[in-house]
C-alpha cells in the first residue's frame, strides 16, 4: 500500500523547474503550465495563485518573470507545505498559505489578502462536471478535480475582491463550460482574451484559457486556437515550446497597458 506521504520529484519547463508532489492525490500537469504561459505579469507585481497545489503554475510563472511578490494559496496543509518547499528548492521567493478560496473576506484578511491589493490572480479551479465525471475514490484528487455548484462563482468572486482595479485574472476551465465562465466574469470583469485549447486539430476544444481585467472595457478577443498534438498524436512544436517554457501564449501579452520586457519568451 502506497504511503500517503510518499512523493516524487518531477521536472517541468524542460527540467528547469523541479517539483516534489504526492504520489497519491492531484498531480500537476499540462494545465498548470498552460495557465502559467497565458498569465501576464511584470517584475514587482503582487501575484496570487488560487488552489496552488504544490505550486506548479505560480512557480512556473515566477521562473519566467523574476521579481514577483508571489503568494500560493492552498487549502490542503500538506500541499501548501510542499509548495513552500518547492519554491525554496527552486530558488524562487514565494510564500504559501493554507486558505480555502471559498472562505470569507475575514479569512483572506487574516493572511494579508485584503481587497484591492493584488495585481494578478491565476487559477485552475476544480472544473469537472459532477453529473458527467466519475469522481476518484481518492478524496483529495476528487476535491481537486470536480466542481461544486458554487466553485466557479466563489473563486471568481474572491479574485474580484482581492484584485486592484485594472488587475487581471487568468484561469483555465473545461471548454464545454465556457458559458459558465463568461457568466461568472460578467460582473466586474471585462477586456476578456480567450484562447481555445484543442487536444488535436480535428477534435473539439478541451480547455479554454481566459484573461479578464477587473473593470476592463475593451472588446472580447478570441485568439487562434492552440493544438497540443498533431492529428497523428505527436506533440505540436508550439505545445513543446510552451511546455518547455520557451514560449508564452497570447493572453499573456494582451493588455491595455504597454507590454513589459518580460512578455516574450
Amino acid at each position: 500500500m502506497t504511503d500517503p506521504a510518499a512523493t516524487t520529484e518531477d521536472g517541468f519547463l524542460g527540467g528547469r523547474l523541479r517539483l516534489r508532489q504526492l504520489v497519491l492525490g492531484h498531480r500537476a500537469g499540462h494545465d498548470a503550465i498552460l495557465l502559467a504561459a497565458a498569465t501576464r505579469a511584470r517584475p514587482g507585481d503582487r501575484v496570487v495563485e488560487f488552489g496552488a497545489g504544490v505550486g506548479a503554475a505560480g512557480l512556473a510563472l515566477a521562473a519566467r518573470v523574476g521579481g514577483l511578490d508571489l503568494l500560493l494559496v492552498e487549502r490542503d496543509p500538506q500541499l501548501a507545505a510542499l509548495a513552500r518547499a518547492n519554491a525554496a528548492a527552486n530558488g524562487i521567493r514565494a510564500a504559501a498559505v493554507v486558505l480555502d478560496v471559498e472562505a470569507g473576506a475575514d479569512a483572506f484578511a487574516a493572511v494579508d489578502l485584503l481587497p484591492d491589493s493584488v495585481d494578478v490572480v491565476l487559477m485552475n479551479p476544480p472544473f469537472n462536471d459532477p453529473s458527467r465525471h466519475r469522481g476518484s475514490p481518492d478524496g483529495a484528487r476528487q476535491a481537486a478535480h470536480v466542481a461544486t455548484a458554487t466553485t466557479l462563482e466563489s473563486w471568481v468572486h474572491a479574485a474580484r475582491r482581492v484584485l486592484k482595479s485594472g488587475g487581471a485574472l487568468t484561469l483555465i476551465w473545461r471548454a464545454d463550460g465556457l458559458a459558465e465562465v463568461l457568466a461568472a466574469l460578467a460582473r466586474g470583469f471585462g477586456s476578456l482574451a480567450l484562447l481555445p485549447v484543442h487536444g488535436k486539430p480535428d477534435e473539439p476544444a478541451i480547455r479554454v484559457l481566459i484573461r479578464a481585467v477587473k473593470g476592463g472595457r475593451a472588446p472580447l478577443q478570441i485568439h487562434a486556437a492552440v493544438h497540443l498534438n498533431e492529428a497523428s498524436g505527436t506533440p505540436t512544436a508550439l505545445a513543446r515550446a510552451v511546455l518547455n517554457g520557451e514560449q508564452i501564449l497570447p493572453p499573456a501579452v494582451t493588455s491595455s497597458r504597454a507590454p513589459g520586457k518580460n512578455c516574450s519568451a
